[in-house]
């Protein structure tokens, strides 16, 4: 008579053997398919890699759509295999779905950062070195990021705007267009004569750094008050140089005035 322990052991290698031979292949196929699916994944992540750096894409986006492809192909690569060796979906879609919907709720504000960002580096509404009006603030884009934009101000403050207020506001770039217009009003008493007024301001215009002489600049009355007349002064300049080029010209201009008897209105 045999040993209890005997039929034991013939039992588990009689049960390890019809296992192997019925979940077996599976597995081996599942192993298989995941070697090989890493070997494609790497494969395709140089081939994406080259691509994008032949298509131009923002350095700033390069990691982010380089990381989401790879990513996305891990997860069906692992999905495709557990499939393969025949294990139960229905609990790590529940996990994966929770998971998904917590996170949405609490990362809400970022994800629009996020998309704001991918679509400022997309549709380049501004670019780096820009100045820009947006949100309330004047500068110069040093630095697009995903999630936020950074300006430098004309007064060395460093401005940071995240991404998804930045692009559903409106933004005004006034470096793209190469010219921008700088204007002004001056008011003089009635008593002046018009037209020497503006030969004054014309001079100035001419003796002034930083002023463009293409477009040509204008001068002109633009409203006639009780007390006194207001006239515009519209020229162009260089985008960089719209802060300094107007100090120095209304410095001239004021100078100029007094240097020819030119009458202002009097206060009250």
């Amino acid at each position: 008579m045999k040993d209890k322990s005997i039929y034991k052991v013939e039992d588990f290698y009689t049960d390890f053997h019809n296992w192997l031979v019925t979940h077996g292949p599976k597995y081996l196929g599942g192993i298989i398919i995941f070697f090989i699916g890493l070997w494609v994944i790497r494969f395709l992540r140089n081939r994406l890699r080259t691509r994008m750096l032949k298509r131009g894409v923002h350095s700033s986006l390069q990691p982010f759509f380089l990381s989401l492809s790879i990513t996305t192909l891990y997860v069906l690569l692992i999905i495709w295999v557990m499939n393969i060796i025949g294990l139960e979906m229905t609990i790590f879609t529940t996990i994966i779905g929770a998971f998904s919907v917590a996170a949405g709720l609490a990362l809400s504000g970022t994800f629009q950062n996020f998309a704001g960002g991918v679509l400022i580096l997309l549709l380049k509404p501004f670019e780096l070195d820009d100045s820009i009006i947006a949100q309330g603030q004047d500068g110069r884009v040093v630095s697009i990021q995903i999630f936020y934009t950074v300006l430098i101000t004309a007064d060395n403050k460093t401005v940071i705007i995240p991404n998804g207020k930045l692009f559903n506001e409106v933004i005004v770039n006034v470096t793209r267009e190469g010219k921008r217009r700088l204007d002004f009003e001056v008011k003089i008493a009635y008593a002046n004569d018009l037209d020497k007024v503006k030969t004054i301001i014309e001079n100035a215009i001419k003796t002034t750094e930083y002023l463009l002489n293409d477009p040509a600049a204008r001068v002109g009355i633009v409203a006639m008050e009780i007390d006194s007349v207001r006239i515009t002064v519209n020229v162009w300049v260089e985008p960089a140089d719209f802060l300094t080029a107007k100090i120095a010209l209304m410095e001239r201009i004021f100078k100029d005035f007094s240097a020819n008897g030119v009458a202002f209105p009097k206060a009250g």
